[in-house]
């Protein structure tokens, strides 16, 4: 990535939201700001719940050009018309999601902190990775993607990368010369005006 282009808006919804008033805030902050991406990251395992809230939000994308993936759930990809999918297991679902989807799908993969299952998705056909948490979190095994991993990746890898995970003003501006994308969740939606906290982190990226 060159040195002046500013990194890509990526969202991702909150694991759980209120159908009657989320797609409402979604649209507001696509509004405001150019994303190039949503991830429809819900943690129910409920169908009907899932495609309910995926109609909601392609109807709010897809009005403003913006693509929908969803984490994890290959087999509602078309059945959802949505355009892609985020797979949370390091490389190991690539290769067959590839093959399910097509080449004009979006296929993505969570590598969390490795360098060698970012480059094994890579291989496989993925269009992205992303690695994570940047910040410091108590989730997982508390290990963090740190600035030289994306510096590398980006110096090495034409691949797209995505930084996600417990980011703050600060890692956004240290990071914002070394990531192609920035994925936003909690970050944003914990705020009583999500559309304000994302100009919050965007300007760091300038």
């Amino acid at each position: 990535m060159a040195e002046t282009e500013q990194p890509q808006i990526y969202l991702v919804t909150p694991p759980d939201f209120e159908l009657s008033t989320f797609p409402d805030a979604l649209a507001r902050v696509l509004d405001s700001h150019d994303v190039g991406c949503i991830r429809l990251a819900l943690t129910t395992r409920d169908e009907d719940r899932i495609a309910r809230a995926a109609d909601a939000c392609r109807e709010v994308a897809h009005a403003r050009d913006v693509a929908l993936v969803i984490d994890s759930h290959l087999m509602l990809v078309e059945r959802l018309g949505l355009d892609g999918v985020h797979l949370p297991d390091a490389a190991r679902s690539v290769r067959a999601a590839r093959k399910e989807l097509g080449e004009d799908a979006i296929v993505g993969c969570f590598c969390g902190t490795s360098r060698h299952d970012g480059m094994t998705a890579g291989e496989a056909g993925a269009d992205y990775v992303s690695f994570g948490p940047v910040g410091a979190t108590a989730l997982d095994d508390g290990n963090r993607a740190g600035t030289d991993l994306f510096d590398w990746w980006s110096k090495m890898i034409e691949l797209p990368v995505v930084a996600e995970g417990a980011l703050t003003v600060e890692l956004v501006a240290q990071l914002t010369p070394v990531t192609d994308f920035f994925a936003f969740g909690e970050e944003i939606w914990q705020a009583d005006d999500p559309a304000a906290a994302l100009a919050r982190l965007v300007a760091a990226m300038r």
